[in-house]
């Protein structure tokens, strides 16, 4: 796996199991997966003959971000196994390309264009409205290289950064959803259960699972459009499609081509997780069963805060809820980082929220 980072570090526990030789591609030693796996290469993602000489030892390789350049992933697939493909990670790498590729495809998305002035973003808001989002074309996650922009005078202070944008309509929805899908090499594929994620400022705090008073009919369009999109565009391993859900139906906000922070409640939550699934899939071995062990799943991530005493605040979270299940990533504490996430199962939603949140809280500033 090429990066380091608690998505390899969760994949890592899951070969464990498996009995999978696993290695990572790290930009650190101190990197979250690096400090658990056995087998780690510290180099550079960016440098190809680095790429190359780590997949000489490997049968397959993946990824546990997007950042790897293209031109580097298509040297790369002469040599080994690449999974996904850079056929198919193209649409996670350039939001221009898989905004163009979906509306080929007819697939719901919010209005967009391209933009490289001002102008353009004033006359895509004449027709679309303020606000308006611009979203750089490649590079941004977790919120970053997204901005909501009320006036001209934003957009214009975001186009200053100088890099390519498409801006794109804001979309009024009720909730945002998430579908998680796995497919191998000879198409066999399976979806694990809609599910709500609660978004702060572009980031996930929570998600919920599957997702609370989903009617039957939204669910199967979703897994539909989901499966769909992961044949269309050759898919090996997880697609994870973010949705935005609308009095006009369900719209693609975002894709990802890896382990995803939406899946991260299958660890306790389902009877296969996400990480598991993703190893089965690119090692073309057959899919686990994806359905849920528990009428409901709530997932909150943990978050740094101004104290790093994460590990001091064990005693009370496990002594006080012995049901939550604490997973650290070994991260460098920094305000607003994710450094971790909580999982509690059950029945009643409402009272998932407030533990998972209850805990998640506490390991973050020592308080409720």
């Amino acid at each position: 796996m090429v990066g380091a980072g608690q998505l390899a570090r969760m994949t890592c526990q899951a070969a464990i199991g498996l009995g999978i030789r696993f290695r990572v591609l790290a930009d650190s030693a101190l990197d979250s997966a690096a400090q658990v796996c056995a087998e780690v290469r510290v180099g550079n993602y960016t440098s190809l003959p680095e790429l190359l000489a780590f997949a000489a030892e490997c049968d397959v390789v993946t990824f546990d971000h997007e950042h790897v350049p293209g031109q580097h992933l298509a040297a790369l697939e002469g040599a080994v196994a690449v999974r996904p493909g850079p056929a198919a990670l193209r649409y996670t790498q350039n939001k221009l390309a898989m905004r163009e590729r979906l509306a080929r495809l007819g697939v719901p998305c919010p209005r967009y264009t391209p933009v490289s002035g001002l102008d353009g973003v004033k006359a895509f808001a004449d027709d679309a409205g303020w606000p308006v989002v611009l979203k750089a074309v490649s590079g941004g996650y977790d919120g970053r290289g997204v901005w909501v922009c009320e006036t001209p005078g934003a957009a214009a202070e975001v186009l200053a950064h100088g890099v390519a944008m498409i801006a794109e309509e804001h979309v009024a929805f009720d909730r945002e959803l998430a579908v998680l899908v796995a497919r191998s090499p000879h198409g066999q594929a399976a979806a694990y259960p809609v599910v709500q994620t609660v978004q702060r400022d572009g980031i996930c705090h929570e998600v919920l699972a599957p997702a609370p008073s989903l009617a039957a009919v939204r669910s199967h369009e979703a897994h539909r459009l989901t499966l769909g999109l992961a044949a269309q565009l050759d898919v090996t391993g997880l697609l994870a499609v973010e949705l935005f859900e609308t009095p006009r139906g369900l719209l693609v906000n975002e894709l990802a081509m890896r382990p995803h922070n939406s899946g991260h409640w299958t660890i306790e939550g389902a009877t296969t997780s996400q990480f598991e699934q993703h190893l089965r899939a690119v090692l073309d071995l057959p899919l686990g069963a994806p359905s849920a062990v528990a009428p409901q799943v709530v997932m909150a991530n943990v978050f740094g805060g101004t104290d790093s005493g994460v590990y001091a605040r064990y005693l009370h979270v496990m002594a006080a809820d012995p049901g939550v299940k604490i997973h650290m990533y070994g991260k460098a504490v920094r305000p607003g980082r994710k450094i971790g996430h909580v999982t509690v199962l059950g029945n009643d939603v409402g009272e998932l929220r407030a533990r998972a949140v209850r805990a998640a809280r506490y390991l973050t500033a020592g308080k409720e």
